[in-house]
């Protein structure tokens, strides 16, 4: 069966984030700050009924990028990736974040931004992302790079 991406809501995005993003920390720290923006969106993937990834996509003001932009630039931040185990290696999470792309291009949005993991660099750099800057630690995380494209 084909993997479907779809518009979810904040709280359905917890199972997701719970088993890959804070495994072992309580369910609460699901929540991210931004979520219930009307101007953030969500994104899951699901394998049938079963849902598998989800990735939120925040509206965010300008960032310290390597590089300058004109005032009028727009950007998003992207929080919260994440396939669960069974299901990584497949090409979900690049079908969540390029599904996520056309929707900020559709809104003319010029740039998307996030913290990413140290060991997920590798992905997004095959998805045309640039990391910069030191890394950095996330209490009860881990390590992070900032990272951005212009879309």
């Amino acid at each position: 069966m084909p993997i479907t991406i779809k518009e979810i809501t904040a709280l359905e995005t917890y199972s997701v984030r719970h088993v890959v993003l804070r495994v072992g920390r309580p369910l609460e720290e699901c929540a991210l700050d931004g979520d219930d923006l009307s101007t953030t969106f969500h994104l899951g993937a699901f394998d049938g009924d079963l849902h598998v990834g989800v990735a939120t996509f925040l509206k965010s003001e300008a960032v310290d990028l390597p590089i300058s932009f004109p005032a009028e630039t727009t950007y998003y931040q992207m929080r919260g990736m994440g396939v669960v185990p069974d299901h990584q290696g497949k090409g979900i999470g690049a079908y969540l974040v390029t599904q996520g792309i056309r929707r900020l291009k559709e809104l003319n949005i010029d740039v998307l931004w996030f913290n990413a993991r140290i060991k997920a660099v590798p992905f997004y750099e095959r998805l045309g992302f640039t990391s910069y800057g030191e890394p950095f630690e996330v209490k009860n995380i881990g390590t992070h790079y900032k990272m951005y494209a212009a879309l």
